[in-house]
């Protein structure tokens, strides 16, 4: 199904992508500027009062209170960012697949995707390329952010046991969101007639998506309606997955063993349902008019 044509309209969309600074910093940019963001203004662990009532707390005290708050809400977590990043990574993939058909819609505007369908190419080769060329660029991103989280001051901790296995796992999981979330907005990308039509319809699914997951906040204190939203999205699960392993790599016990494994089998099953879906939706918007 998927030939030359596929690595050629992959390798092109790539070569654009690598020869244009301005596509490739802003992503180097995003991952810092969230990092530092939420991981120090929107740290809850800087909120803790020194002044209890008249009582004020030694260093070891307030560093017992820090311990015990990451320890009950933030998968016990070592530090804020550590609980963040996974989520922060997530963020990261979905706003740049849902930007990243903007190619896709200029092709149809400057004539190049009808002179795709002129020739004969298969129309699996135009959306798979699509979507494998979007993944390739986050992946770098995501690459990049994790880096960075591990050089910040009090940024990412990873598990004493963290190996090579753990990383692949955290960035297993990452491609399984991510080419799903690709299949989705690529199919979108190309069913619509104009930019302004997908950023319009980016910018309406990507914030309710992030913010009703658990990628930016732990689901404690969270009304019972935005649980069950959480708790069926694909970015929670990818979250949860990935901060296991960063947080635990290597020391995994059974329950959070069946956790991952349960949380990856989900993921599993959204990327192929939406990826035969967002195929489907592709076809039909590749077909002769």
């Amino acid at each position: 199904m998927l030939g030359n044509d596929f690595f050629a309209l992959t390798g092109r969309a790539l070569r654009k992508w690598i020869r244009n600074p301005a596509a490739v910093m802003p992503g180097f940019f995003m991952a810092l500027f969230f990092l530092v963001l939420f991981g120090n203004s929107l740290n809850p662990t800087s909120l803790i009062p020194t002044n209890f009532g008249g009582f004020h707390p030694t260093a070891a005290q307030l560093a017992m209170i820090k311990i015990d708050l990451l320890a009950q809400y933030f998968s016990s977590a070592p530090t804020y960012i550590s609980f963040l990043t996974a989520g922060i990574i997530c963020l990261i993939l979905v706003f740049n697949m849902g930007f990243g058909g903007i190619d896709l819609v200029l092709d149809r505007q400057n004539g190049f995707l009808n002179t795709l369908l002129s020739a004969p190419i298969s129309r699996a080769s135009i959306f798979f390329s699509g979507v494998v060329q979007n993944i390739l660029k986050v992946l770098s991103l995501a690459f990049i952010t994790f880096i960075i989280a591990l050089i910040l001051p009090n940024g990412l901790e990873l598990g004493s046991g963290f190996g090579i296995l753990d990383f692949l796992g955290v960035f297993g999981t990452f491609i399984l969101l991510a080419f799903g979330i690709s299949c989705v907005f690529t199919a979108l990308a190309l069913s619509v007639k104009s930019i302004d039509s997908l950023i319009a319809i980016v910018n309406f699914a990507t914030f309710p998506l992030i913010f009703a997951s658990t990628a930016l906040f732990p689901q404690a204190g969270s009304p019972i309606w935005l649980l069950d939203i959480s708790d069926v999205n694909p970015i929670s699960k990818a979250s949860d997955a990935a901060r296991l392993l960063m947080i635990n790599g290597g020391n995994l016990t059974s329950t959070q063993l069946n956790a991952f494994g349960l949380d990856i089998a989900y993921l599993v099953a959204f990327t192929v349902a939406v990826t035969v879906l967002g195929y489907l939706a592709a076809r039909k918007a590749l077909a002769p008019k």
